[in-house]
């Protein structure tokens, strides 16, 4: 399966996007279909086996959508950006130079754009060798870049903006003379008179805006017409076709109105204008719509731009050795690769420090502003600016495997997601435009019919009026005044900025779902070790209860965790290390560069049949008897007594917040380590904080009680969960749902993921580098629980303004409608004209995205806000 993702042009609300959905899933071979309207982008999982890329762009055009491929999750696809081509010798010099090169397998040159798309076999060929292939071959003649997705959508929005903007510029420059010629002019003598001069069947005034107003109708129009006939075509109806019907009606009452008049001699009122400026104000609209959006999508274009576009490459010959440095693509970086990093620059890719040192910056990717030294064998993420030394570093992670790609695409599949209270707007939609075309024969035929009856006077008719024309303003105002877009834009737009926001932030949100769930918590679980607490466990006491000396007693355990990758077995092996004054920098430099098991065997003791068991400890076998390594549960069910001496120890422990950890060898206890884990230092406020916020935090840990419950108090818990297996967390959760309470649970994603994925809304935190965790619906980049509050107050935040979008949207149909169908004008005397009506339209769907771009100016809560504290 390949996932594609498609850029969807001519969508105007919901309506249009579920047309296109609908089209999508009905394709052989597609599995997935999500569109979005905010973006103008499509996400297709299909089988390409079934359908191809070029298949899906022809459904979505034949169902009268623009439509192109942006990217795909094909390794052996590349697009390239070609300079250096300007005639056809060219052209057939770079086809040359392709077809001798060896893994290419098919290429298609755009002589418009200067694209080059090239599918190549990634076993045979790199895309670096094949650039430089290309480059070579063609003796420096021709430069190659790589395409960078996210640019190429960036410079197609801006075209769609800038082609807008023609259009409306265009329509304002043709509509304005109408406006003119039918205000202002008939107020000057020397200009009326020119306009009423006769010119064959009709005035001179007449045929100008017959002229004009037909350019702009069926020129500038175009598109309304288009659409409207796409949407038909597909069994739907959207913004379009009312405004499409609009117009129509009132250019083709004018001209029947004009050739009445030209047979009969009977002069009716026209109204070209009305047309004109509905064209120019709804167009107006789609500007500055346009514009809105695009800082909608803001967030992913400033994550974009993090990425440095090149790097230095440092070559090296066969011997390992540094023969020099190239500046390449930074799109083109392999695993492996060695850069060098300068003071100032960014860093290219992911990797590890190999030479040097540094500070470097890493609040653009994690939001943690605190510079973070770096030396040899440090990890570091592409995008983050190094500040003071030179860094070599060793390229680890590229493409779609490195943390900011990773970040920009959790970005966009949230901007891409659906909220649920989106079904709401989608059903609204469907039934919307039936609905006002059918007001509209309604406000046609009342006014029609009571005219006919003499249910209001002759006055209220305009100057050589009839009760047809005044009955067909009022209908053609309802038809142009009713506006599905500002539905359609409330949630998604709210849900981009929200979602860019929050990477800002350093809280990734995975999808508008979760926004709103999110928003509704009611517990928050908190997993103790590395979550409520620094994740640094120290070993702060041993006790031998045999005639071992302390440093045999040490050896013994040390030997026996060493293989285990838990916190508590790391603590004790840095712990008995520190006693035996076993330092690493005093090996010898073929002992640094050997494998870790063998460092650590120079030291400990050899292990045999090794076994870790989860939430109890570890088993192995040292010199042919068995030792165990953990908690009471371990001993109780190995059969091992524990003297009631021990056991009043290991309370005294678990009393003071540490947890005991029991060594057994040869079935006798041997002795006691205490291990504490100090707590976060945001950990008490940010659990009272939530208190304030309505939420109850609840601890959940597989540590033993006595120590639950003193950390517990410490942190001002009351709701505590202990001796919990990895798995049974997961039950814990549950057992908070069953009341349908919304329940978020907070852990690292490794041994907490049965949990996070059972959640309503998984929170990942401190997850750094490790970006990718499939159970989470949040990922908190950086390791502090300050972010938890974050999630939960910009999910209020947004959806408060999803609710306030809705309620603009909602009353500003059910009021202007009314208003456009005349119903206030007997009483008030209020009468709104068409082209008014196309301007409130207009404005009805720029407000409501000026609305969500209000979420811009969110700022994280502040402590001392939440918890009413007052700072001198």
């Amino acid at each position: 399966m390949l996932v594609g993702q498609f850029t969807i042009g001519g969508m105007t609300c919901a309506a249009c996007v579920n047309s296109v959905e609908g089209i999508l899933r009905n394709l052989p071979g597609v599995k997935r279909a999500v569109v979005a309207l905010a973006t103008s982008l499509g996400e297709v999982e299909y089988d390409h086996t079934v359908i191809s890329k070029d298949d899906i762009v022809n459904a979505i055009e034949d169902a009268g959508f623009e439509a192109s491929l942006v990217q795909s999750s094909e390794q052996d696809k590349i697009i390239l950006g070609v300079a250096g081509v300007f005639n056809e010798l060219d052209v057939q010099l770079l086809e040359g130079i392709l077809s001798s090169l060896k893994g290419v397998r098919q290429f298609r040159f755009d002589t418009t754009s200067g694209e080059l798309e090239v599918l190549f076999d990634p076993e045979l060929v790199s895309s670096r060798a094949l650039v430089d292939g290309i480059e070579g071959g063609s003796n420096g003649k021709f430069k190659l870049h790589v395409m960078n997705p996210y640019a190429r959508m960036t410079t197609k929005d801006v075209g769609e903006t800038s082609n807008m903007f023609q259009l409306f510029r265009s329509s304002l420059f043709l509509s304005i003379p109408v406006f003119l010629i039918r205000v202002v002019c008939p107020h000057i003598p020397l200009l009326d008179v020119f306009l009423l001069w006769r010119c064959g069947p009709f005035s001179m005034g007449d045929w100008l805006k017959w002229a004009l107003v037909s350019v702009v109708q069926f020129v500038v129009g175009k598109r309304f017409y288009i659409a409207a006939g796409r949407a038909l075509r597909n069994g739907s109806t959207n913004m379009d076709v009312l405004v499409a019907l609009g117009t129509s009606a009132s250019y083709f009452y004018s001209v029947g109105a004009l050739l009445y008049g030209a047979v009969t001699g009977f002069w009716s009122p026209t109204y070209f204008e009305t047309s004109a400026m509905l064209i120019t104000f709804v167009l107006m609209g789609k500007y500055l719509e346009c514009l809105a959006k695009g800082k909608t999508s803001d967030a992913i274009k400033k994550l974009v731009e993090l990425a440095p576009a090149t790097a230095s490459l440092v070559v090296k010959d066969k011997g390992g050795n540094i023969i020099g440095e190239r500046e390449i693509d930074a799109l083109l970086i392999q695993p492996g690769d060695t850069l060098k990093v300068l003071p100032g620059a960014k860093l290219p890719a992911d990797g590890v420090v190999i030479w040097g040192s540094s500070y470097v910056n890493e609040s653009m990717v994690t939001g943690e502003s605190a510079p973070v030294l770096k030396e040899v064998d440090s990890p570091v993420i592409g995008g983050t600016i190094n500040l003071h030394g030179a860094l070599h570093i060793k390229a680890t992670k590229v493409g779609s495997e490195a943390v900011l790609s990773q970040i920009i695409s959790l970005v966009e599949t949230a901007q891409m997601s659906k909220a649920p209270i989106q079904k709401f707007a989608d059903f609204v939609a469907s039934i919307f435009v039936p609905t006002v075309v059918t007001l509209a024969l309604f406000t046609l035929l009342g006014w029609y019919v009571g005219g006919v009856v003499g249910a209001y006077p002759e006055q209220w008719l305009p100057e050589n009026g009839n009760y047809f024309v005044f009955a067909l303003m009022f209908s053609i105002s309802v038809v142009v005044i009713a506006c599905p877009c500002a539905l359609g834009l409330a949630t998604p737009t709210a849900i981009m900025v929200a979602t860019g926001v929050g990477a800002n932030n350093g809280v990734l949100i995975k999808g508008g779902d979760a926004l709103e769930r999110a928003q509704k918590v009611k517990y928050v679980i908190f997993d103790k070790t590395g979550t409520l607490t620094q994740g640094k466990a120290k070993v702060t006491t041993a006790k031998v209860f045999s005639r071992m000396d302390r440093g045999e007693f040490l050896m013994l355990v040390a030997s026996a965790e060493a293989s285990s990758e838990h916190p508590l077995a790391k603590a004790i092996v840095e712990y008995a290390r520190h006693f035996h004054f076993f330092d690493e920098n005093s090996l010898t430099e073929d002992a640094q560069n050997s494998s870790k098991g063998s460092i650590i065997s120079a030291w400990l003791l050899d292990v045999a049949e090794f076994s870790a068991m989860p939430g109890r400890g570890i088993q192995c076998f040292i010199d042919g008897k068995r030792v165990l390594v953990g908690n009471r549960k371990l001993l109780m069910e190995s059969g091992v007594t524990i003297p009631s001496h021990v056991e009043n120890f290991v309370v005294d422990l678990e009393e003071s917040a540490k947890t005991g950890i029991l060594a057994a060898y040869d079935d006798n206890v041997i002795g006691v380590l205490g291990v504490a884990d100090p707590l976060k230092r945001e950990a008490v406020v940010v659990l009272e904080g939530l208190e304030k916020m309505g939420v109850r935090p609840v601890m959940v840990t597989g540590d033993n009680w006595r120590t639950a419950q003193a950390v517990a108090r410490e942190v001002g818990i009351q709701d505590v969960r202990a001796e919990v297996m990895p798995a049974g967390k997961a039950d814990v959760v549950r057992s908070f749902q069953k009341d349908g309470s919304i329940v978020a649970m907070v852990g690292d994603g490794i041994n907490d993921s049965p949990a996070l994925a059972a959640a309503d809304v998984g929170m990942a935190i401190g997850a750094g580098t490790d970006i990718a965790i499939e159970a989470a619906d949040y990922v908190l980049m950086r390791n502090n629980l300050e972010d938890v509050i974050t999630a939960i107050d910009l999910s209020r935040k947004t959806f408060s303004r999803i609710r306030w979008n809705y309620v603009f949207a909602m009353a500003y149909n059910v009021i202007a409608i009314p208003i456009a169908a005349g119903v206030f004008f007997p009483s008030l005397g209020i009468k709104l004209p068409p082209w008014a009506a196309g301007a409130c339209m207009a404005f009805s769907s720029v407000s409501v995205v000026c609305s969500s771009l209000l979420l811009r100016r969110y700022k994280k809560p502040r402590l001392t806000t939440i918890l009413e504290i007052t700072v001198e």
